[in-house]
């Protein structure tokens, strides 16, 4: 009886994979092969996890082994099952944006926390580490970031790309920047549902020209509502940051939203939680330290639902002045509020890059159901 470990193959070749369509061999449901004599051991996994699937694979295996090879073998089948873990049936993947690398949210559960500071000031530390730098001013009904990057007067310009006209995002410090405040009056208050401004968010980002973007930051507004859950739709975000004050009225409306990005329906990776306002100092005594809303709030926020801390960000007046005029201390040389904010990006990017090594890619999002999502 002369026959080989390569005749065997050949014989699973012409068994169909349960619910596959291809052969088990071709499909690598086939984990080893083992010959001793007139024995042939075959060890293979399927997905079924039924015992009608597991038995016919077995019969399958030993009818084709007989068949092909030698009707006098004695064929012993091993069958494990792994079953592969079932995809969210409220969320529906879609593909990633050409061009963008990452895509990160930035959001606070509470207004007022400095979150648009921090967007604002993260970006312009992204670029100078040499980065292309992109941001969107997601925050519809109080838009503040093209005031923070001092291009108030300017107006997106229209491109051509590939024979479609698009919008091309005013650009200042190295940030690409586009926001509905370069479309409405200062004294013009935006009074729309939330279809209205999904679709004014979903037009910038789509009918803009980005170009190649290794960063788009999207400043959120405050809370969890329509425009987070449109652009979890529109975008594949790769990871949340939450920005917070150390006061625990801050805190629980923050822990609220990375609850939101937690939803088994969103399941966006949060990043980790900046403490902006962490402590006060005066210019006149830079050495000292006033906690002013309370001590070390968001580093134990982030150690209790076991995400990142991302740094804390001093309650200085030059930040609030800096912002104001149009000029983010991040562009600073080497001072200490720059290096506050150049050791919140490098541990964000740190987070990032852990979080691309260790999760699939995340991928726009619909929800198709709204459990777990208050309609009052």
């Amino acid at each position: 009886m002369s026959f080989n470990k390569q005749d065997i193959y050949k014989a699973l070749e012409t068994i169909t994979a349960p619910g596959e369509g291809k052969s088990l061999v071709e499909n690598e449901n086939i984990d080893n092969v083992v010959v001793f004599g007139e024995e042939v051991v075959v060890d293979v996994t399927i997905s079924n996890p039924t015992l009608q699937a597991k038995k016919k694979v077995e019969v399958e295996i030993s009818k084709a082994i007989h068949e092909h090879v030698n009707q006098k073998l004695d064929v012993k089948v091993n069958v494990k099952v792994e079953v592969e873990p079932k995809e969210n049936p409220n969320q529906i993947r879609g593909k990633e944006i050409p061009n963008i690398k990452n895509i990160i949210a930035v959001a606070s559960g509470k207004g007022g926390v400095g979150k648009s500071t921090i967007t604002s000031n993260v970006a312009v530390s992204l670029a100078k580490m040499g980065f292309k730098v992109g941001v969107l001013d997601a925050d519809v009904y109080g838009p503040s970031q093209h005031l923070m990057f001092d291009v108030e007067q300017e107006k997106p310009l229209a491109t051509n790309v590939n024979g479609r006209s698009k919008m091309k995002p005013v650009e200042n410090y190295g940030v690409k920047l586009l926001s509905l405040g370069f479309f409405t009056s200062p004294n013009q208050a935006v009074i729309w549902r939330g279809p209205m401004a999904s679709k004014a968010l979903k037009q910038l980002i789509f009918d803009a020209d980005w170009g190649e973007l290794d960063f788009l930051l999207i400043d959120l507004p405050p809370g969890t509502g329509d425009v987070h859950l449109s652009i979890v739709q529109a975008v594949p975000i790769n990871g949340a940051v939450v920005v917070s004050t150390p006061q625990n009225i801050a805190l629980a409306d923050a822990k609220k939203g990375v609850a939101m990005f937690q939803q088994e329906s969103i399941n966006v990776p949060v990043l980790g939680i900046v403490e902006n306002m962490a402590y006060f100092t005066p210019e006149e005594l830079p050495d000292n330290k006033y906690y002013i809303f309370g001590q070390g709030g968001a580093k134990d926020l982030a150690e209790d639902i076991e995400t990142s801390f991302l740094g804390e960000i001093p309650l200085v007046q030059s930040i609030r002045e800096a912002g104001d005029v149009g000029h983010p201390v991040a562009l600073q040389e080497n001072t200490p509020l720059s290096n506050a904010f150049e050791g919140v990006t490098k541990e964000m990017v740190s987070q990032l890059l852990k979080r691309n090594a260790n999760l699939p890619p995340t991928e726009v999002v619909r929800i198709t159901t709204m459990s777990g999502c208050s309609t009052k």
